[in-house]
């Protein structure tokens, strides 16, 4: 029992983690919803983890369910849903300068005015996971692969951070994630 006290919110985070990306499985508009619940708890979590670049980035997630629901419904053509597309080849290279930029910024952060002891792998994670979220609100197929670079590393970050229940969801992120990508494959449209 003093097992599921200590990490009750790792549980509901991680059942709600479960459902949000079997609803993006399903490119399932309840995603957003889920996901807003899932990141207002997340704040809490990380913070008291000391992951800080995660529970900033909550923040973010939280303004970009809101900016993704938008997009999903209203982001589209003549105003109608947005269908699956491929990721533009021409902002391949100024959002990976952006991820470096951002990954050297939260990076000098958390080393100077925290006691992060894993400043490199949640900088990263927190970076690439800034293109992946925006990805995701423009429903682009590629997303997929920025989301398995960020769950193998999260996935480990997390067991190593002592919450197992989110950890064990994200290995299982990757093996969904794979599943996800060949589902919207057959979705997308060309461009």
């Amino acid at each position: 029992m003093d097992f599921i006290t200590a990490h009750w919110l790792d549980i509901v985070t991680t059942i709600l983690g479960l459902a949000y990306i079997l609803l993006e499985y399903r490119a399932s508009l309840w995603m957003w919803l889920v996901g807003f619940l899932m990141q207002a708890l997340g704040i809490v979590l990380y913070y008291q983890k000391g992951l800080y670049a995660d529970c900033g980035m909550e923040f973010y997630y939280l303004s970009m369910t809101i900016y993704g629901y938008w997009r999903w419904v209203r982001g589209g053509v003549a105003k109608k849903a947005l269908p699956i597309r491929h990721f533009p080849k021409n902002l391949i290279l100024p959002w990976l300068l952006i991820i470096a930029a951002v990954w050297a910024v939260i990076y000098w952060l958390l080393v100077t005015f925290t006691n992060s002891n894993v400043p490199l792998a949640d900088s990263f994670t927190t970076a690439l996971s800034i293109v992946g979220i925006w990805a995701l609100a423009h429903k682009y197929l590629e997303q997929w692969f920025i989301w398995i670079a960020v769950d193998v590393v999260t996935s480990v970050l997390y067991f190593y951070k002592d919450i197992p229940f989110k950890a064990s969801l994200y290995a299982l992120y990757v093996v969904i994630a794979i599943f996800g990508y060949l589902k919207w494959r057959k979705m997308v449209v060309s461009d």
